[in-house]
């Protein structure tokens, strides 16, 4: 993948919202690559990552991501590829990057439906052979309790190699939600560096997922969250975002690809680094409609 190059002079967001798939890189300050099914992004990620396991295996090298839980489909894609082709895990560092809490702030339980490290240790973790997984030691899941040491076990792995991570409706990257109110002055410098904590949900974010995966039973919806700050996620020397939302996610598309970096949108703020890339299918790089359908 080449490196970004310098960035595109900004569009207006109207004309932003109107780029068609084929010229979506000749305006955006980061290479996206659209492919034309879901699937077809699973199985290309699923390979991807096995594939940088095997290289640093090769040469004796450890491997460190930071891994999301959305996207989430290409996990048990990328178990069968760990068993079937024998690739150790034994020195990968995986850093989960956020974690639902409760009203308290507390972590969920493993079986709770929302527990993305449960998720993880089920649909990954749990289907790697016993002699390929990593070692509990290098599985780290940020919780209350670890959130001001999470940034020291980077460091001491080494750093990242390898982002995964989606982004979300509201621009958010992990829950690195958008400030909501206008006594947040927070200045875009302060997020761009901000590290591990804990914060509330956006409203829209729990509305985005009580649509999407509860009938709308907002109350379903975890309140709270911890997640690595944009200090770590920018850190890391690759980063690749991903998303097949559909219609869900073509307005943010476009604004991750080209707004001008800033809080209100967090997920822009990649558009500095000079390794990362965005992967979509096509429904997703469609233009959103311009007009009321009924």
């Amino acid at each position: 993948m080449a490196e970004n190059a310098a960035k595109p002079a900004g569009l207006s967001w109207d004309a932003m919202m109107k780029v068609a798939v084929d010229r979506l890189n000749d305006h955006a300050r980061v290479p996206v690559r659209v492919f034309e099914r879901p699937d077809e992004i699973m199985t290309a990620l699923a390979r991807r990552i096995a594939d940088l396991i095997k290289a640093h295996n090769a040469k004796g090298e450890p491997t460190r991501f930071i891994f999301p839980v959305g996207p989430k489909r290409h996990y048990p894609m990328l178990a069968e590829i760990t068993n079937r082709e024998r690739i150790s895990w034994a020195d990968c560092h995986c850093f989960n990057m956020d974690e639902w809490l409760d009203w308290q702030c507390r972590a969920l339980p493993l079986d709770h439906p929302f527990s993305l490290e449960g998720y993880m240790r089920r649909n990954l973790f749990g289907l790697i052979d016993a002699d390929l997984r990593p070692p509990e030691t290098q599985l780290h899941f940020p919780k209350p309790r670890n959130m001001t040491t999470i940034s020291d076990r980077i460091a001491e792995a080494g750093g990242i190699d390898f982002l995964v991570g989606g982004f979300g409706f509201t621009g958010h990257i992990a829950f690195n939600e958008p400030p909501t109110s206008r006594w947040s002055n927070i200045s875009d410098e302060e997020y761009r560096t901000c590290g591990t904590r804990i914060l509330p949900i956006n409203d829209e974010t729990i509305i985005a997922h009580a649509h999407r995966s509860l009938g709308g039973n907002t109350r379903g919806i975890p309140p709270m969250a911890i997640t690595l700050g944009m200090a770590d996620l920018l850190a890391a020397r690759r980063i690749l975002l991903v998303s097949d939302g559909g219609a869900w996610k073509q307005a943010i598309l476009r604004v991750l690809l080209m707004h001008e970096p800033t809080s209100r949108y967090p997920c822009t703020f990649v558009q500095g680094h000079p390794g990362a890339e965005v992967w979509v299918d096509h429904a997703t790089a469609e233009p959103p409609p311009d007009a009321f359908t009924g």
